[in-house]
């Protein structure tokens, strides 16, 4: 596994111009899960899927996006951190802890952490403490601060919680401790330059698993847009988290931008198209920037892995999110 040499070298791969820094370049992607598709790879492609994408440094995929009404004086940028699923050996605390550096190396003015910070998967050597993975967080810096919404597997893999049907679960109270504030059907204010913005974090969506839980009949998740939106009390702009991007047929155009996890972009992905996803809406929602009518999503492909240790084609990524007010929105790939 990479050491902290590797985090270092990465500091310099964060330098160069954009589409130079990857440690797969999108050429060698595309050429390995085109043999995967046409099973011209065998062995190679599967040790290439579980001993080297999920092991990844991850690569920073910047976007820089302008809503509609976002305020020209203000140029937002923000470090976004989805899915880690932390565990022996696939996300370690020391994997957690380069992350964290190189998230810092950015300097966003505030970083943005989306959900599923617990394994999602059994194969693996040993779990994480909740303790452990939310400390390693916790050095985590930006101007603005630290904000963090939870996500299904840090439900699910909270016995009590699903036994009695509500929180506060494992995961938010690892978070808060660690310093993190936790962001459930709530939000807050920030300011950059005597502008005014608010970032709101949605509760999750599927928190509680089918016939597990005494909630159960009362629907799956916790989360309550119409409550979470009610508590913004003026006109300015709003960064909406959500773990599951499958709320955002639902979200207004109040909302400048929605950021989401959850998908892992597929976690595989053959010739361009994820060949698994949780649910229809985060199919059709998967991966990448989707701009509907001027209402702005952007879904991160995650770091970590659910299900299986595999990613092919869908490298761990951090991303770099710049919101700024223009007549022209320009998407720039992946560093």
């Amino acid at each position: 596994m990479a050491g902290r040499k590797d985090a270092k070298s990465f500091e310099a791969e964060l330098r160069r111009p954009a589409g130079d820094g990857r440690l797969l370049n999108r050429r060698q992607l595309i050429a390995a899960t085109s043999l995967a598709a046409v099973g011209l790879v065998g062995a190679g492609t599967a040790v290439n899927a579980v001993a080297i994408e999920p092991l990844l440094l991850p690569r920073i995929t910047r976007y820089r996006i302008s809503p509609e009404g976002w305020p020209p004086q203000l140029r937002l940028s923000l470090a976004v951190i989805a899915d880690l699923h932390a565990c022996d050996p696939w996300m370690t605390v020391g994997q957690i802890e380069q992350i964290v550096h190189v998230t810092n190396l950015l300097g966003a003015d505030a970083v943005v952490l989306l959900g599923d910070y617990v394994a999602g998967h059994k194969k693996i050597t040993a779990i994480v403490p909740d303790a452990d993975w939310a400390g390693a967080l916790g050095a985590l810096r930006a101007p603005a601060g630290v904000f963090a919404v939870l996500g299904n597997h840090d439900w699910w893999e909270d016995e009590r919680a699903q036994l009695s049907g509500r929180g506060p679960i494992g995961a938010r109270i690892a978070l808060e401790r660690a310093g993190i504030p936790v962001l459930e059907n709530d939000c807050v204010k920030l300011d950059k330059g005597g502008s005014s913005y608010w970032i709101a974090g949605l509760g999750d969506q599927q928190a509680f698993l089918h016939g597990r839980s005494l909630r159960s009949s009362a629907g799956p998740g916790v989360d309550d847009l119409d409550l979470t939106l009610s508590r913004i009390s003026d006109d300015s702009p709003v960064v909406l988290l959500a773990h599951e991007p499958d709320i955002f047929p639902e979200v207004p155009k109040r909302v400048a931008v929605t950021l989401s996890g959850h998908t892992h972009g597929g976690q595989v992905r053959l010739l361009g198209r994820p060949i698994v996803a949780p649910s229809h809406l985060s199919l059709v929602y998967n991966y990448g920037h989707y701009n509907d009518d001027g209402r702005h999503l952007i879904v991160s492909g995650g770091l970590g892995c659910s299900w299986w240790p595999v990613r092919i084609g869908v490298p761990p990524e951090v991303l770099h999110i710049v919101i700024e007010g223009s007549d022209v929105a320009q998407e720039t790939g992946a560093v």
